[in-house]
């Protein structure tokens, strides 16, 4: 820890916020408020907010502040970190926290300001801001510092990223804005189209982390799905197998795989050969689904691992990449 305070790494995530402090993550609560829209004032954040969804009166709303990788709503966003620092800080702190916080690879200037300034309007003494890619590679511990080329996959909830990294900085990288949620709204779409029955997206996202994989499974499983019929308007359960949330995520694993291809494209020759003998590493809340290493590495012919800890990495990269800042520093993006 700082003498001057904590420091934090910061994972700002579409689905979830992940903090890291002193290399353990303390913080790991859903990217979600629930906002009185009368008062103007936040109900509830995170897990709390989350349970809210779908179960509020009109004058509440329950929202994601962060779409596809960028800050959307901007005041909620900053209310949320200030009471996400708070939680991990104190509330009475005497020094501020020196934060190092992740934005997706391809943001704007514009998309990089509004991350900066939330985090120091949040509570902070000093923001740093870190691509996603390269805080995943560090927490990872691949050894990004040598002249020999790295590749991570992030399969996020709003983007996905792919980037070869060597000599501690990115030299090639592609993003398309499309993650999780997208997958979730595939099966509701699929599900809407093939028996006429609307469910809610946290009902597909269920789905996709019970039953879901990327590639057809030897052993199908099966679950009950409640929704409304869309002739009657009545509720009505269906059972939904694995083999079609497969089918259902096809067209968004597709779109997903062009960011990856795109870098094994313009990767240069020298990279190439390190990337084909060491194969991708992939982390990210979508690295869960069941298969995603065997589909990318048939898709690809590289062979793709599942980072250890697939999820809480980039958190940890990020607090990791507070220690390293002059080593990275001219690679950072600036504000």
């Amino acid at each position: 820890m700082g003498l001057l305070g904590k420091e934090l790494g910061i994972d700002l995530g579409t689905v979830n916020t992940i903090i890291c402090d002193g290399g353990e993550i303390v913080l790991h609560e859903p990217t979600m408020v629930a906002v009185d829209i009368e008062e103007l004032k936040i109900v509830e954040v995170g897990q709390a907010a989350r349970e809210m969804d779908g179960r509020v009166p009109e004058i509440i709303e329950v929202m994601r502040p962060v779409r596809d990788g960028v800050i959307a709503e901007f005041e909620v966003t900053m209310r949320m970190l200030r009471i996400y620092v708070e939680k991990v800080c104190g509330p009475a702190r005497l020094f501020k926290p020196r934060v190092m916080i992740t934005v997706p690879y391809g943001v704007t200037s514009v998309e990089s300001r509004a991350v900066h300034e939330a985090a120091l309007q949040a509570g902070s003494r000093e923001v740093y801001l870190i691509q996603e890619p390269l805080a995943g590679a560090i927490g990872v511990g691949l050894p990004i510092a040598t002249p020999s080329g790295n590749l991570v996959v992030v399969l996020g909830g709003g983007v996905t990223q792919a980037a070869v990294m060597a000599m501690s900085g990115i030299v090639v990288a592609d993003a398309v804005r499309i993650g999780g949620t997208k997958a979730d709204e595939a099966i509701a779409s699929y599900v809407r189209r093939k028996y006429g029955l609307v469910i809610s997206q946290r009902t597909a996202e269920e789905a996709k982390i019970r039953i879901g994989a990327a590639l057809p499974q030897d052993e199908e499983r099966t679950m009950e799905v409640q929704g409304q019929d869309q002739v009657t308007g009545l509720p009505r359960p269906i059972t939904l197998t694995t083999n079609e949330v497969v089918e259902a995520l096809q067209e968004t694993l597709t779109l997903q795989l062009t960011a990856i291809k795109n870098v094994l494209e313009r990767t240069p020759p020298e990279l190439a050969s390190d990337i084909i003998d060491r194969g991708m590493v992939v982390c990210g809340g979508g690295s869960l689904l069941r298969g995603i290493d065997r589909w990318l590495t048939r898709e690809t012919g590289v062979p793709a691992y599942l980072a250890e800890d697939p999820i809480e990495c980039i958190a940890k990269g990020s607090h990791r990449g507070l220690s390293m800042l002059e080593r990275l520093r001219r690679n950072l993006p600036t504000v």
